[in-house]
């Protein structure tokens, strides 16, 4: 990290390209297992990289650059792989494995190459920095220990523990290997060399914060960016929403995963961007209370189709099984209209749980919008369900970082800080057809955005 403080302290071109050199190698391999072609790696690598030097300032110093490092190239490999050459990707892959020749430890390492990263995604950050440093970057328990605070002894017991959790993980994956066989298939092909040249080309362009990088690659950037906040989202959001609903007894998320009866529910979180855009996931919920089993080909939507300003790009049920949906233009100033149907069928009194986690960014239920006074921004979120009975409907609307609280509306909504961020809730039954109005105003000032 000292590098990385010289570099944003002082500019220091020598710093940032040295810090480039010391982990290109390992950025390199976590995407080339993901995109498994090497100039698709470097793309990956070159976007991490310039991600890297444009959130300098914002990383904390005891940060373990291995661990940001290994989840910010994982994030942004994911979101490279949505792309149009996943399919490219593919084929390449099922030709490569149809037609080389495997030893013993090439077989291991293959069918565990595939699972490692999400592996590895799902320990605790202090567990996953630890694999980081032991087993990519070969360090001693010793030099683990200085780097995590802690002594010795603790660094070894964490690092038993998290090669067990990935062991379970992999178990469950069809990938049976005892963990001595697991810590020496990651020590020896986990990091690969990166091409000579890369470390230099990478530096440069990064230096730029992007500038001179080509348009696919800032696109991949900015796709990558989203999805990392959408991951501090899941783990610093909700988390924070759950511990307010917990403590203080306001309905919030953990009422939207937890509630059973009448009348239906839904809830959101809208996390709220300085660049302007609503990071949101939402829980619609309730029970099928006619007296015949809702089939995998009914409409399920008790209020017909969805028409909402929310761009989805995940829906899953309540067992987080991804649901089959289709996409169309909307209509009454909503973008898009959305159906979808049941992955399991549901009987009399069972309860329908759907998830969805997209963005707002322009017209629609909600979006942010300048008001002409300097740095000084409005959300309208106005919805309407169209529901014929009552509806129990629950917001949390969460400020940017930096934001200043002006005006609210309704003035009823209760205004708390959560992670040092402004949090307004609502928590109403709305009577047919579930409308709600939402004003929010703030000051932003220019160093926040």
């Amino acid at each position: 990290m000292e590098l990385l403080r010289d570099y944003d302290r002082q500019g220091s071109e020598e710093a940032f390209a040295e810090l480039v050199q010391r982990h290109v190698n390992l950025v390199y391999s976590v995407a080339l297992r993901h995109a498994g072609i090497a100039a698709d790696a470097e793309e990956i690598t070159q976007a991490v990289f310039v991600i890297l030097a444009r959130k300098a300032a914002s990383l904390r110093p005891n940060t373990i650059l291995e661990g940001w490092l290994h989840e910010t190239t994982r994030l942004t490999a994911l979101s490279f792989m949505r792309g149009e050459r996943r399919r490219q990707f593919r084929e390449q892959e099922a030709y490569m494995q149809s037609t080389l020749p495997e030893s013993a430890d090439a077989s291991t390492w293959n069918q565990l190459a595939p699972l490692l990263d999400e592996a590895i995604s799902r320990l605790g950050k202090k567990d996953r920095d630890a694999v980081m440093l032991r087993f990519f970057k070969d360090k001693s328990l010793r030099d683990v220990a200085a780097a995590l605070r802690v002594n010795e002894s603790a660094a070894q017991r964490r690092v038993h523990r998290a090669v067990e959790k990935m062991r379970l993980f992999l178990t469950k994956r069809g990938v049976v290997l005892p963990a001595a066989a697991l810590t020496t298939a990651i020590s020896a092909n986990s990091v690969q060399a990166a091409p000579v040249a890369l470390a230099k080309s990478v530096a440069a362009v990064a230096m730029a914060k992007g500038a001179a990088a080509s348009g696919s690659t800032l696109t991949l950037i900015k796709g990558a960016l989203k999805l990392m906040a959408w991951t501090k989202v899941k783990t610093t959001v909700i988390a924070g929403v759950i511990l307010a609903a917990t403590t203080t007894g306001v309905v919030g998320y953990k009422v939207v995963q937890a509630h059973y009866a009448k009348p239906p529910l839904i809830g959101a979180v809208w996390d709220m961007q300085a660049n302007g855009i609503v990071l949101m996931q939402a829980t619609m919920e309730w029970i099928n209370t006619s007296k015949k089993t809702m089939g995998v080909s009914d409409d399920v939507n008790p209020f017909g189709p969805m028409y909402s300003g929310l761009d989805i790009e995940r829906f899953t049920d309540g067992a987080g099984q991804a649901i089959k949906y289709t996409k169309e233009p909307g209509d009454n100033g909503n973008p898009f209209k959305y159906t979808y149907v049941l992955n399991q069928p549901v009987p009399p009194g069972g309860k329908i749980l759907l998830k969805m986690e997209g963005t707002i960014d322009g017209p629609g239920i909600g979006a942010i919008k300048p008001t002409g006074e300097p740095d000084t921004f409005e959300l309208q979120a106005n919805e309407e369900v169209g529901n014929e009975s009552v509806i129990h409907r629950v917001n949390v609307f969460r400020l940017p970082p930096g934001a200043v609280l002006l005006e609210k509306s309704p003035a009823d909504l209760e205004t708390t800080t959560n992670g040092g961020r402004v949090e307004l809730r609502m928590d109403k039954m709305l009577p047919p057809p579930g409308k709600s109005e939402v004003r929010i105003r703030y000051r932003l000032p220019a160093e926040a955005k």
